[in-house]
């Protein structure tokens, strides 16, 4: 697991962000070292083709949705390197053309994810990528908007997950996270 303490080693914890209590821990350091971004990159590869595709019966993964923002940094590369389509989701507004929506709790109030209507095919396999799982509500209403529009999601994905917030029970599909953190 050289590979995940070479990532872990590159998250940079940013105290009382983005208010007082909470330690940010981001991922951008990742993506200024090369040499690191494609271990991350080749981690979640060898993952989707080693665990990932035995979940699907056609042994393929059809589509990488990614999460509005930081999913939109991996999903793109991923997906290239699957053979799959990369689909956004974006906050409520970003897309064009008819979109279908999912809202979710946030920690003050809720907010709404789109996806275009015609992104995804019944039947079609997908996995949700992006950087970070904390109470779950943007993975889950990603996953709603999935089933909606008749794919199967097989995983999420995610570089770090806050466990002992235990959000991975919210949702439809299992979970796979690199970096797992308590604090």
């Amino acid at each position: 697991m050289a590979d995940v303490d070479l990532i872990r080693s590159r998250l940079t914890e940013h105290p009382d962000f983005p208010k007082k209590g909470i330690v940010f821990l981001d991922i951008f350091p990742i993506l200024r070292d090369p040499l690191v971004f494609e271990a991350l990159i080749s981690h979640i590869t060898q993952h989707l083709f080693s665990h990932t595709l035995g979940l699907s019966a056609t042994k393929k993964i059809d589509v990488i949705v990614g999460l509005d923002a930081r999913g939109f940094l991996l999903g793109p590369i991923l997906a290239l390197r699957l053979g799959a389509a990369f689909v956004p989701v974006r906050k409520q507004g970003k897309l064009p053309g008819q979109c279908i929506q999912a809202s979710y709790e946030k920690e003050y109030g809720t907010d709404t994810f789109e996806m275009q209507a015609d992104a995804i095919k019944p039947g079609q396999t997908v996995v949700v990528v992006d950087d970070l799982i904390a109470t779950g509500g943007s993975a889950k209403a990603a996953g709603e908007l999935v089933a909606k529009l008749g794919g199967k999601t097989l995983e999420y994905i995610f570089i770090i997950e806050l466990m002992f917030l235990k959000a991975s029970s919210k949702l439809d599909a299992p979970v796979y996270s690199i970096v797992q953190s308590d604090d």
